[in-house]
Protein backbone atom coordinates (compact mmCIF):
# COMPACT_ATOMS: atom_id res chain seq x y z
CA UNK A 1 0.00 0.00 0.00
CA UNK A 2 1.12 3.24 -0.73
CA UNK A 3 1.02 6.39 1.44
CA UNK A 4 0.18 10.18 -0.03
CA UNK A 5 3.20 12.56 0.21
CA UNK A 6 2.14 14.60 3.16
CA UNK A 7 2.63 18.29 2.69
CA UNK A 8 3.50 21.29 5.05
CA UNK A 9 1.70 25.04 4.20
CA UNK A 10 4.02 27.50 4.98
CA UNK A 11 2.77 30.94 6.51
CA UNK A 12 4.38 34.39 5.23
CA UNK A 13 5.59 34.81 8.58
CA UNK A 14 7.65 31.22 8.56
CA UNK A 15 8.82 32.20 4.84
CA UNK A 16 10.46 35.13 6.08
CA UNK A 17 12.04 33.37 8.80
CA UNK A 18 13.15 30.62 6.42
CA UNK A 19 14.92 33.65 3.85
CA UNK A 20 16.13 35.36 7.42
CA UNK A 21 18.00 32.27 7.86
CA UNK A 22 19.94 32.15 4.31
CA UNK A 23 17.95 28.94 2.74
CA UNK A 24 16.73 31.16 -0.65
CA UNK A 25 19.85 32.44 -0.54
CA UNK A 26 21.33 32.58 -4.59
CA UNK A 27 17.55 31.52 -5.47
CA UNK A 28 14.36 33.43 -6.86
CA UNK A 29 11.47 31.98 -4.79
CA UNK A 30 7.82 33.07 -4.09
CA UNK A 31 5.33 31.82 -1.42
CA UNK A 32 1.47 30.95 -3.39
CA UNK A 33 -1.47 28.47 -1.62
CA UNK A 34 1.17 27.91 1.08
CA UNK A 35 3.95 26.20 -1.23
CA UNK A 36 7.72 28.12 -1.79
CA UNK A 37 8.25 28.37 -5.58
CA UNK A 38 11.16 28.12 -7.57
CA UNK A 39 11.12 30.80 -10.09
CA UNK A 40 12.82 30.13 -13.45
CA UNK A 41 15.91 32.37 -14.01
CA UNK A 42 14.86 35.21 -16.16
CA UNK A 43 16.00 35.15 -19.41
CA UNK A 44 16.68 38.12 -21.89
CA UNK A 45 13.30 38.25 -23.72
CA UNK A 46 11.47 37.96 -20.34
CA UNK A 47 14.05 40.75 -18.87
CA UNK A 48 13.31 43.13 -22.38
CA UNK A 49 9.21 42.67 -21.87
CA UNK A 50 9.11 43.52 -18.46
CA UNK A 51 11.44 46.90 -18.56
CA UNK A 52 9.02 47.56 -22.01
CA UNK A 53 5.73 47.07 -19.98
CA UNK A 54 7.35 48.59 -16.84
CA UNK A 55 7.96 51.65 -18.32
CA UNK A 56 4.90 52.24 -20.55
CA UNK A 57 2.40 50.86 -17.21
CA UNK A 58 4.36 53.74 -15.41
CA UNK A 59 3.40 56.42 -17.42
CA UNK A 60 -0.08 55.23 -17.87
CA UNK A 61 -0.74 54.46 -14.00
CA UNK A 62 1.07 57.67 -13.05
CA UNK A 63 -2.26 59.28 -11.68
CA UNK A 64 -3.78 56.56 -9.85
CA UNK A 65 -0.85 54.12 -8.35
CA UNK A 66 2.84 53.30 -8.24
CA UNK A 67 4.68 50.97 -10.15
CA UNK A 68 6.07 47.75 -8.08
CA UNK A 69 8.98 45.66 -10.19
CA UNK A 70 9.14 42.06 -9.43
CA UNK A 71 8.32 43.13 -5.23
CA UNK A 72 6.50 40.78 -2.93
CA UNK A 73 2.81 41.90 -2.44
CA UNK A 74 0.91 40.07 0.89
CA UNK A 75 -2.38 38.91 -0.46
CA UNK A 76 -3.83 36.98 2.89
CA UNK A 77 -0.93 33.97 3.74
CA UNK A 78 0.47 34.44 0.17
CA UNK A 79 3.42 36.44 -1.17
CA UNK A 80 3.62 36.51 -4.80
CA UNK A 81 6.32 38.57 -7.12
CA UNK A 82 4.57 39.75 -9.99
CA UNK A 83 6.51 40.98 -12.79
CA UNK A 84 4.54 44.07 -12.80
CA UNK A 85 1.45 45.76 -10.09
CA UNK A 86 0.29 48.72 -9.69
CA UNK A 87 -0.33 49.69 -6.20
CA UNK A 88 -3.03 52.50 -5.45
CA UNK A 89 -1.69 55.71 -3.79
CA UNK A 90 1.70 56.50 -3.74
CA UNK A 91 5.15 54.57 -2.66
CA UNK A 92 5.84 56.94 0.46
CA UNK A 93 2.53 55.74 1.97
CA UNK A 94 3.17 52.42 2.43
CA UNK A 95 5.80 51.29 5.23
CA UNK A 96 4.67 47.54 4.71
CA UNK A 97 4.56 45.01 1.60
CA UNK A 98 1.50 46.09 0.00
CA UNK A 99 -1.60 44.09 0.58
CA UNK A 100 -3.58 45.08 -2.45
CA UNK A 101 -3.12 46.09 -6.53
CA UNK A 102 -5.32 47.61 -8.94
CA UNK A 103 -3.49 45.66 -11.77
CA UNK A 104 -0.89 42.97 -12.22
CA UNK A 105 0.78 42.21 -15.03
CA UNK A 106 2.88 38.66 -15.48
CA UNK A 107 5.63 38.12 -18.66
CA UNK A 108 5.22 34.37 -19.52
CA UNK A 109 7.76 32.52 -21.58
CA UNK A 110 8.48 29.56 -19.86
CA UNK A 111 5.23 29.80 -17.18
CA UNK A 112 2.19 30.62 -19.12
CA UNK A 113 0.35 27.59 -17.65
CA UNK A 114 1.30 28.20 -14.36
CA UNK A 115 0.38 32.33 -15.00
CA UNK A 116 -3.14 30.84 -16.41
CA UNK A 117 -3.79 28.58 -13.70
CA UNK A 118 -2.33 28.84 -10.35
CA UNK A 119 -1.47 32.90 -10.46
CA UNK A 120 -5.00 33.56 -12.02
CA UNK A 121 -6.49 32.17 -8.93
CA UNK A 122 -4.34 33.89 -6.61
CA UNK A 123 -5.34 37.22 -8.23
CA UNK A 124 -9.02 36.38 -8.43
CA UNK A 125 -9.25 35.52 -5.02
CA UNK A 126 -6.90 38.38 -3.91
CA UNK A 127 -9.86 40.74 -5.76
CA UNK A 128 -7.61 42.04 -8.10
CA UNK A 129 -9.57 43.91 -10.36
CA UNK A 130 -7.67 43.23 -13.40
CA UNK A 131 -4.85 40.42 -14.60
CA UNK A 132 -2.54 40.41 -17.89
CA UNK A 133 -0.50 37.86 -18.84
CA UNK A 134 1.50 39.14 -21.66
CA UNK A 135 2.75 35.35 -23.54
CA UNK A 136 5.97 36.11 -25.43
CA UNK A 137 5.89 33.04 -27.38
CA UNK A 138 2.60 33.55 -29.09
CA UNK A 139 3.27 37.18 -29.21
CA UNK A 140 -0.47 38.03 -27.73
CA UNK A 141 -1.61 39.39 -24.11
CA UNK A 142 -4.11 38.09 -22.46
CA UNK A 143 -6.71 40.55 -20.35
CA UNK A 144 -8.15 38.80 -17.48
CA UNK A 145 -10.79 41.23 -15.61
CA UNK A 146 -13.67 40.96 -12.73
CA UNK A 147 -12.86 38.63 -10.59
CA UNK A 148 -15.39 35.98 -9.29
CA UNK A 149 -15.69 32.18 -7.81
CA UNK A 150 -17.34 29.93 -10.49
CA UNK A 151 -19.78 27.24 -9.96
CA UNK A 152 -17.08 24.83 -8.69
CA UNK A 153 -15.59 27.55 -6.20
CA UNK A 154 -12.78 28.42 -8.10
CA UNK A 155 -11.70 31.94 -8.26
CA UNK A 156 -11.15 32.96 -11.81
CA UNK A 157 -12.09 35.74 -13.94
CA UNK A 158 -15.80 36.26 -15.83
CA UNK A 159 -13.88 37.98 -18.26
CA UNK A 160 -11.23 36.77 -20.73
CA UNK A 161 -10.09 38.00 -23.69
CA UNK A 162 -7.04 37.71 -25.57
CA UNK A 163 -5.61 40.71 -27.95
CA UNK A 164 -2.84 40.13 -30.66
CA UNK A 165 -0.16 42.44 -31.32
CA UNK A 166 -1.74 44.40 -33.91
CA UNK A 167 -4.53 45.47 -30.55
CA UNK A 168 -4.89 47.80 -28.35
CA UNK A 169 -6.19 47.94 -24.53
CA UNK A 170 -7.48 50.27 -22.37
CA UNK A 171 -6.94 49.39 -18.58
CA UNK A 172 -9.88 49.44 -16.07
CA UNK A 173 -8.44 52.31 -14.07
CA UNK A 174 -7.42 54.84 -16.08
CA UNK A 175 -8.18 55.91 -19.84
CA UNK A 176 -5.04 55.79 -22.02
CA UNK A 177 -4.78 53.13 -24.65
CA UNK A 178 -1.71 50.76 -24.48
CA UNK A 179 -0.81 49.23 -27.40
CA UNK A 180 0.11 45.46 -27.25
CA UNK A 181 3.07 45.89 -29.81
CA UNK A 182 4.18 48.33 -27.16
CA UNK A 183 4.54 45.55 -24.65
CA UNK A 184 6.26 42.72 -26.42
CA UNK A 185 10.28 43.09 -26.91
Amino acid sequence: MTQAANRRSWTRAEYHRLGNLGLFDEQRVELLNGEIYLMSPKNWPHIVACRQAADRLEAVFASVGWLSRQEPLALGEMEPEPDVAIVPGLFESYNDTPTIALFILEVADSSLTHDTTTKLELYSAAGIPEYWVLDLNARTLRVYRDPTTDAAGVATYQIQITLTSTDSVTPLAVTDSIAVADLLP
